[in-house]
C-alpha cells in the first residue's frame, strides 16, 4: 500500500469576484504546485470551502485536479461528512474520479463517541474502497481523537495515517509511538502528517511524516524544501526554514481559514478571490499585517504569477 509522505498543499478553491468557482484559476494553481516541487495535493478540504461547495462543483474540481497531475504526484481527495452515509458516499466519488486516497474528518456538531467513530471511519475505508486518512482537528470539529483510539483505528485495513491538526504536542507524540507498531508488524506503515503548519517542524522530529499545508498555496517551494530537510535529518537547515516562514504561518491564521491565504494569494498574483459567505473579506487592519508580512519575505505585490 502506498505511503503518503512529504509536503502536501490543502488547495484553496480560487472565486470570481460574483462568487462562481475560477476553474482555470485551479488548473493554474496546479501548475504552479507542481512546478514548484509540492509532494501531492488536498483538493476539497476545509481550506477548499467545501461547506459551502455544490456537489456540482466538487466533482469538477476533482476531476481537474486528477485530469492535471496526470499521476504524477498523489491527490488526496476530501471526503468528510457527519453523516456516515455520505462519508462513504464521498470516498466512492473519490475512488471512481481517480483520487488516491480520502482525506476523512472527524464528524463534527453531532460528536460521536468512540465505538461510532470507529465504526464511522471504518465504513468510509472498506465500503468507501480508497485508502483512508483521517483529519483529527477538534477546534473545528468539537471532538478530538485520542491517542489510544488513533491506535485501534490505525489497525483497520484500509485506514493508513493521520492528519494530526490537535496542536497537542503529547499526542501528536503518543500517535507517532503508538501506530508505529501496528503498521510495521504488518509490512505497512501508518502515515502521521501535520495539519498545522506551525508544528510541522517538531511533529517531523518526533517521527512524523509531513504536512498536508495552507501556507503552500503561496510557498510551495519552501515549504517542500523544510519537509525535505526534515527528512533528511538536516534539522539545522529546518529550523532555519521553520523561523524564517514563522510570521507568515502565523498571519496566515489571523482570521479564520482560508481568509488570509486567499488574500494573501491574490495580492501575490495567483488566483484566489473572496472567500464565500459565511466567510467575510479580511479586515483592512490585518490586510496591512499580512501585506508587511509577504514583503518582509520578498512576495511582492502581484509578483507570484
Amino acid at each position: 500500500m502506498k505511503v503518503f509522505q512529504g509536503a502536501y498543499t490543502a488547495l484553496i478553491t480560487p472565486m470570481r469576484e460574483n462568487g462562481d468557482v475560477d476553474y482555470d484559476g485551479f488548473r493554474e494553481l496546479i501548475g504552479f504546485q507542481m512546478r514548484e516541487g509540492i509532494d501531492g495535493l488536498v483538493p476539497l478540504g476545509t481550506t477548499g470551502e467545501t461547506p459551502t461547495l455544490e456537489e456540482d462543483e466538487e466533482e469538477k474540481l476533482l476531476k481537474i485536479a486528477v485530469e492535471e497531475v496526470k499521476g504524477r504526484i498523489p491527490v488526496i481527495a476530501g471526503a468528510g461528512s457527519n453523516s456516515t452515509k455520505y462519508a462513504v458516499k464521498y470516498v466512492k466519488r473519490a475512488r471512481d474520479l481517480g483520487a488516491d486516497a480520502a482525506l476523512v474528518v472527524t464528524p463534527y456538531y453531532n460528536k460521536p463517541n468512540d465505538e461510532g467513530l470507529l465504526r464511522h471511519f471504518e465504513s468510509a475505508a472498506v465500503e468507501g474502497g480508497l485508502p483512508v486518512i483521517i483529519y483529527n482537528i477538534a477546534s473545528r470539529t468539537g471532538r478530538n481523537i485520542s491517542p489510544a483510539l488513533m491506535e485501534r483505528l490505525s489497525r483497520i485495513p484500509g485506514i493508513i495515517g493521520v492528519k494530526e491538526a490537535s496542536g497537542d504536542l503529547a499526542q501528536i507524540g503518543d500517535i507517532i509511538r503508538d501506530t508505529a507498531g501496528p503498521r510495521k508488524a504488518e509490512g505497512g506503515a501508518f502515515t502521521v502528517l501535520s495539519g498545522d503548519d506551525a508544528l510541522t517542524l517538531p511533529l517531523m522530529a518526533l517521527g512524523g511524516d509531513g504536512v498536508i499545508s495552507v501556507v503552500s498555496n503561496l510557498i510551495p517551494g519552501r515549504i517542500a524544501a523544510l519537509v525535505r530537510a526534515c527528512q533528511s535529518g538536516d534539522f539545522a537547515e529546518g529550523r532555519r526554514l521553520h523561523y524564517a516562514l514563522l510570521p507568515l504561518v502565523k498571519t496566515a491564521f489571523i482570521e479564520t481559514n482560508p481568509i488570509p491565504i486567499k488574500a494573501a494569494m491574490t495580492w501575490a498574483g495567483l488566483p484566489g478571490g473572496p472567500a464565500r459567505l459565511p466567510l467575510g473579506p479580511l479586515s483592512p487592519e490585518n490586510g496591512k499585517r499580512l501585506y508587511r508580512v509577504l514583503e518582509d519575505l520578498g512576495i511582492q505585490k502581484g509578483g507570484l504569477k
